[in-house]
């Protein structure tokens, strides 16, 4: 593969202004960026929506991508993840402070394309959320299944954002070890 086919060189032309690139790094990128938009917003049409606003900060921010900060994939995410939380934090009410429901609403994951999701892993997915320490629990639902970002979660839960890294990490890994003995 050429420079010119990586994504970090896909990301270099559609900077200098070439669609060609940009047409094919759209291709390459955004079944990915897709993906991780939909399971922040849970709804296909916004996330549609939201995909065409994502790579349009590609197409204008090209050429602020750094490859020593990271991998152009990795890039691309962050401004796929950051723009599909700014829609949730624009869209929720203000007043709604209630904890992530019960494990059964893991199931909504599925999405639209319920059908096709393995219901044996949700169910082990719903199993190991209800192993784990509620505290834990809590974090890990609000941060990746609302998308609440770390600085929201410390100011609803009074703490200090390292707090919060660190309580998302441990409840992260006791997810994993549980799901890898499922």
């Amino acid at each position: 593969m050429t420079s010119a086919e990586t994504l970090e060189g896909l990301l270099g032309a559609t900077a200098q202004g070439d669609r060609e690139a940009f047409r094919t790094l759209y291709d390459r990128s955004s079944a990915k960026l897709f993906g991780i938009v939909l399971r922040i917003l849970k709804n296909r049409q916004k996330a549609e929506d939201v995909l065409q606003d994502v790579y349009l900060k590609i197409w204008q921010r090209a050429g602020s991508y750094d490859p020593v900060q990271g991998k152009p994939i990795t890039w691309m995410a962050t401004i796929a993840r950051n723009r599909a939380i700014d829609i949730i934090r624009s869209t929720r009410p203000e007043q709604t402070v209630d904890e992530p429901g019960d494990e059964e609403e893991i199931f909504k994951l599925g999405g639209q394309d319920a059908e096709n999701v393995d219901v044996t892993e949700l169910e082990a997915l719903r199993f190991c959320l209800g192993e784990m320490k509620e505290d834990d629990r809590n974090y890990v639902l609000l941060a990746y299944y609302e998308g609440y970002s770390r600085e929201e979660l410390a100011e609803r839960f009074e703490s200090p954002v390292g707090t919060i890294k660190t309580r998302l990490r441990r409840g992260l890994v006791a997810l994993r070890t549980c799901l890898e003995r499922e």
